[in-house]
């Protein structure tokens, strides 16, 4: 298997038991060793008292691109810290895209970078996570 049908076969297995993406009608739109692109449109359900997108939910796109940066070769990872920085509002009919890069990994550790923008490609938020590598592959073994 290429490093790019791993990482395929990774997001595919991952976006299986991926409840929270699925509900919250995001789309995984690139996938590759190392980086992740995913998107979803702000609903009014997402919006705080202020009227504009709920950090939360900005928050939860931006991690979950990280997550499948991360997971895409084959090993159990999870998030050590995150920290995210607000740049501009989301409104409710914005896409936000969040695009995620591997900046390092070594052993059991990554560093990535995720960037929301709208449509626009105004730059909404940058997140940055550190991943940890735990137990597990996410891809069953055979016993060849």
């Amino acid at each position: 298997m290429t490093p790019q049908e791993l990482a395929e076969a990774c997001a595919a297995a991952m976006w299986n038991d991926d409840s929270a993406a699925r509900r919250l009608d995001m789309r995984l739109d690139h996938i590759a060793p190392g980086q992740a692109t995913l998107s979803m449109t702000l609903t009014e359900a997402m919006t705080n008292g202020h009227g504009i997108a709920h950090g939360g939910y900005i928050f939860t796109l931006a991690d979950t691109a990280f997550a499948y940066a991360c997971n895409s070769y084959d090993a159990v990872t999870v998030a050590q810290h995150c920290a995210v920085t607000y740049l501009a509002p989301g409104h409710v009919g914005d896409r936000l895209t969040a695009t995620a890069r591997e900046l390092s990994r070594s052993g059991r550790s990554g560093l990535y970078d995720v960037r929301i923008t709208n449509q626009d490609g105004t730059a909404i938020a940058e997140f940055r996570g550190n991943s940890r590598t735990i137990r597990g592959h996410l891809l069953p073994r055979s016993d060849a």
